[in-house]
């Protein structure tokens, strides 16, 4: 790889052409496509590995038919998975749901959504750019600040895990790193957030051979439960009022498990596994979004840009076609060694009407559904409604089509760059 390095003191500085802070699916799915372009780029992740519970592991079709695009769906469908062809609300005492959508009226092959730990897919887009001379990634490294020169963003200056500091100089920073990204601090962004009804609590309980498989949902008094089937084990997800974690801990380590067992009986003798609040994750839920998600030298996409409600589990995929759009508007200014303004711009003006879009609906659902059952009310105006809104959304095979292809490929669905297509 055509690297420079000096060293002065214990900075060293190093250069790369891209620089991709994160190494989630929008970072690492950005680096594969602009690698396959012979585009240099340098991932910074700040972790050692990818081995972290309680992350989002919805494949939906649109990233199964990038992964398609890529060369990947053999390697990607003998990794361990379940598949879910629909997406349902809980209703009523929670032995019933309402189907949102049914993505089986999409054309195949990928009409489903497959439930993947997020580190296997990973792994996976890990491996693949590995094979790109034009690829490098730094585990155990962490971006502290930005390089500004002249008012554009030249790249970071990090810090490795063993204490040793540096700084990548680069054309263009592309923040994939979350909802903590460094790039929110920057007040010229301006975040904009919006009322969440609902924060999480994870947790692991045993799965048996008879369960339901995929993704399984249940109802309370002012309880939500959402179940990821991971095979050996499932991970679950208990929705509480925003901002009531430390009340409901002090309420008892009994109440929680009374409330879960309520919302979710079919996992009644599973429960007392759980020993202690230690094993109880918070997640703060937040959903938000930059007003402007670049500057000179700088790129925001993903949760960086727009952090998501893990309500029907697309904020992923939002972000995989994020990293598919800016690697198809930014390849070419890249290999020509010029990025301006106008081109991350593009990328923004591409991506924002889908997000928007999506967070509208998300903060429907919010307010229609988690709300109400959080205060103790019916969603959706009561289970007849509900019903009456299913048989709308389920009934003739064209309206059918419109949530199914709008939460499998989104409101645009991004086409790769023509350099990073492989077929077998």
């Amino acid at each position: 790889m055509d690297q420079t390095a000096t060293t002065t003191h214990t900075i060293t500085t190093t250069t790369t052409t891209c620089c991709v802070v994160g190494g989630g699916p929008a970072g690492m799915v950005l680096a594969l496509l602009l690698a396959r372009a012979g585009i240099r780029v340098t991932v910074l992740e700040k972790h050692a590995d990818f081995l972290r519970d309680f992350r989002g592991d919805t494949v939906h079709p649109s990233t199964l038919a990038l992964l398609d695009d890529l060369g990947l769906a053999e390697r990607f469908a003998r990794l361990p998975q379940r598949r879910v062809n629909t997406v349902q609300l809980p209703i009523g005492d929670g032995r019933s749901a309402v189907t949102v959508a049914d993505l089986t009226v999409l054309p195949g092959p990928y009409n489903y959504v497959a439930m993947v730990p997020q580190w296997d897919l990973l792994d996976l887009l890990v491996a693949e750019a590995r094979r790109e001379p034009t690829f490098e990634l730094r585990m155990n490294t962490e971006a502290t600040s930005f390089l500004v020169e002249s008012g554009r963003v030249r790249g970071v200056r990090y810090r490795t895990a063993d204490g040793r500091t540096g700084e990548l100089r680069a054309l263009l920073t592309v923040a994939c790193d979350g909802r903590g990204s460094l790039a929110r601090s920057r007040p010229e962004l301006g975040l904009r957030e919006f009322d969440c009804p609902m924060d999480a609590w994870w947790f692991r309980l045993p799965r048996h051979a008879g369960d339901p498989r995929g993704l399984v949902g249940g109802a309370g008094d002012r309880f939500l439960t959402a179940m990821i089937d991971r095979g050996e084990y499932w991970q679950c997800a208990a929705l509480i009022p925003k901002g009531t974690d430390a009340r409901r801990r002090a309420a008892g380590f009994d109440r929680f498990l009374a409330d879960f067992t309520a919302a979710a009986p079919w996992l009644a003798d599973r429960a007392p596994g759980l020993r202690s609040w230690d094993e109880v994750k918070l997640l703060d839920v937040r959903l938000d979004r930059l007003r402007r998600w670049h500057r000179p030298g700088l790129l925001c996409i993903g949760d960086a840009a727009h952090a998501m409600s893990p309500v029907f589990g697309i904020g992923i995929n939002l972000a995989v076609q994020d990293a598919v759009a800016a690697a198809r508007h930014l390849a070419g200014p890249l290999s020509r060694g010029t990025v301006r303004l106008r081109d991350v711009r593009a990328v923004q003006r591409r991506r924002r009407p889908t997000t928007v879009a999506t967070q509208t609906l998300q903060r429907a659902a919010h307010a229609r559904f988690i709300a109400p059952v959080l205060r103790g009310r019916p969603p959706l105006g009561g289970a007849a409604r509900a019903q009456r809104a299913a048989r709308l959304l389920t009934g003739r095979r064209w309206i059918r089509r419109v949530p199914a292809y709008f939460i499998g490929y989104g409101a645009l669905r991004e086409r790769p760059p023509r350099a990073a297509v492989r077929r077998p």
